[in-house]
């Protein structure tokens, strides 16, 4: 039986800066003035929402198949996006939007969501910094993922009237 490889999410270095606006959370290259800047230079990882809790995901790490067969990296992301369906008692590592350690079977997934993209403090670190709610600046400053499940606006004051409350916000 071949050995267990180690866990390998996804992630997207960004040298940019994570922001916060109103409660959201939100990348810019170059933050505007009146913004807090929670942090510089962050890593993207990417989370499969779960199925009937869509504020909850998992970023994951190592994906093992019923007939043994382990992934990580690209090939696991790419294997749950596109092929997951075939294997619905495929098993899911990885850490939680809450930095917790999580396994899940692959139907436990709602991938019909677009992935959540979380920011962390480095390559390290298993609890996200924050949600990235939305993209501020033009698209080619952001890596090619956080486009694809993100909206990009041109200003902060286009994100403020397109983006809908955050209904866990207090």
């Amino acid at each position: 039986m071949p050995a267990i490889p180690p866990r390998a999410p996804i992630g997207d270095s960004f040298g940019g800066a994570l922001c916060r606006s109103n409660e959201r959370y939100f990348l810019a290259m170059n933050p505007p003035d009146g913004v807090e800047v929670v942090a510089r230079g962050v890593v993207l990882r990417y989370g499969a929402r779960l199925l009937g809790k869509p504020f909850l995901s998992i970023v994951p790490g190592l994906i093992a198949l019923e007939r043994g067969e382990m992934m990580t990296g690209e090939a696991a992301w790419e294997f749950l996006l596109k092929r997951s369906q075939l294997y619905p008692r495929a098993e899911v590592y990885g850490y939680s939007s809450e930095g917790k350690d999580e396994m899940k079977t692959v139907k436990w997934f709602d991938l019909a969501l677009a992935p959540m993209v979380l920011a962390y403090a480095d390559e390290s670190a298993v609890a996200p910094l924050a949600e990235v709610s939305a993209l501020v600046g033009a698209a080619g400053d952001f890596p090619a993922r956080a486009v694809e499940y993100v909206p990009c606006f041109d200003t902060v004051e286009a994100m403020a009237m397109n983006l809908t409350p955050d209904p866990r916000s207090p």
